[in-house]
């Protein structure tokens, strides 16, 4: 996104194969962005802050609250109308949180009821807020810095805890005013941003099911490399640790100013336990899967703070409670956490994927572990963010 309201032409190494990217790319090509594509790698030409052009028909985001939300901050700057759509489970999806502060700043947005997509949105020249995020959210975060591109003067976006920052990263290699101080982040607008090359490093999200793998099973040993170590991505690397996982960071480098690294992993007993509510903001990715890893810890574990696990690609925190029930597992749902015994045996079972792909990745992993295997309804889901999924874990489970 960022590319393409550069100058210049940018070029990007490693870029993933999932549906939610190729939603990306379809959605910039619709605003008249010139995009060449070779397998993982991207050359985007830049159009500069303004010079996206108003789309002949719908920009459809597909499944990707990513795309439609920071999206929606680079067009609400925008001198013409655009509306986003999603499928039915982005559709479900809250944008309030982004409606507000971009209303805010003087874009003109309609949603249907109860701010949920599709979301047309009239762009302005807009002015700068300073916002407190009622949630702590990567993605609404990037959403208003993306729109303060565009505001003339100083945009702050105040985080009630840390969440990801790859995005004031980018900004800063491609030329943007960023400053941080006191849990706020602001940039100066508006902006001139060059284009860049970078290469994208492995994401440690999409890891996290191949490392819990790994410590379930007895006897194991993996290598996985380019992994990035952001330290805002790395709690689950954390917690894992503190509950005795044998994890060890090999090969540490930088990458385009993110930390990169080879994660080598063994087979661990895991003594389990509470996991802080102030991490949880980084791990709402992860929480599928350590919720199954739990169940074979010596404590157990349990969270709470996840409220947002709700509002995701399926009611997370129901469909992890489910699905393990499924299993024949002991597991208690709170309102916005969940608490799994443990040293549980999982019987074999069918289980529903809800259209999810974390919640597919993470029950393959308990099939692993399971009496009988377990059999996941609609595990194409996965394709989009993890394609590949499925042919990576055969290749690290089957014996050589």
């Amino acid at each position: 996104m960022l590319g393409a309201i550069a100058e210049g032409t940018s070029e990007i190494q490693g870029f993933a194969s999932s549906a939610d990217c190729q939603s990306t790319l379809d959605c910039l090509r619709s605003l008249g962005v010139p995009i060449e594509r070779d397998r993982d790698f991207i050359r985007i030409r830049g159009q500069g802050l303004r010079g996206l052009r108003q789309p002949s028909g719908d920009l459809d985001a597909g499944n990707s609250g990513s795309t439609m939300r920071m999206l929606a901050g680079i067009l609400a700057g925008q001198r013409f109308e655009s509306r986003l759509v999603g499928d039915a489970s982005l559709s479900r999806r809250p944008m309030r949180r982004i409606i507000d502060p971009l209303t805010q700043m003087g874009a003109r947005i309609e949603s249907s009821e109860g701010g949920l997509p599709p979301l047309r949105i009239t762009g302005a020249d807009l002015h700068p807020i300073h916002y407190r995020l009622p949630v702590a959210s990567a993605q609404v975060k990037t959403t208003v810095l993306f729109a303060g591109l565009l505001a003339e003067g100083e945009t702050r976006v105040e985080e009630p805890a840390p969440t990801r920052n790859h995005t004031e990263i980018a900004l800063e290699r491609m030329g943007a005013a960023i400053t941080r101080a006191n849990g706020a982040i602001s940039i100066q607008g508006p902006a001139r941003l060059h284009a860049l090359k970078a290469e994208v490093p492995g994401d440690l999200s999409s890891a996290a099911f191949f490392l819990a793998a790994a410590l379930l099973t007895p006897g194991s040993e993996l290598v996985i490399q380019n992994v990035g170590l952001n330290p805002t991505r790395s709690a689950v690397l954390t917690i894992l640790t503190r509950m005795g996982a044998d994890i060890h960071q090999e090969n540490f480098r930088a990458l385009n100013g993110e930390p990169v690294g080879d994660l080598k992993v063994r087979h661990s007993l895991l003594t389990g336990g509470e996991i802080p509510v102030e991490l949880v903001p980084n791990l709402i990715d992860e929480l599928p899967v350590l919720a199954v890893l739990g169940t074979q810890t010596d404590r157990g574990l349990w969270f709470h703070g996840a409220q947002e696990l709700r509002v995701k690609e399926s009611d997370r925190l129901a469909t992890v409670a489910e699905n393990l029930r499924r299993l024949g597992t002991k597991v208690e749902e709170f309102p916005d956490g969940l608490r799994v015994e443990g040293r549980q045996k999982l019987r074999g079972a069918q289980v529903e994927s809800y259209g999810d792909h974390r919640i597919a990745m993470a029950f393959a992993v308990a099939g692993l572990i399971s009496e009988g295997g377990v059999e996941i309804q609609g595990s194409e889901c996965v394709g989009i963010s993890f394609p590949e999924f499925f042919d990576i874990l055969r290749q690290v489970t089957e014996p050589s």
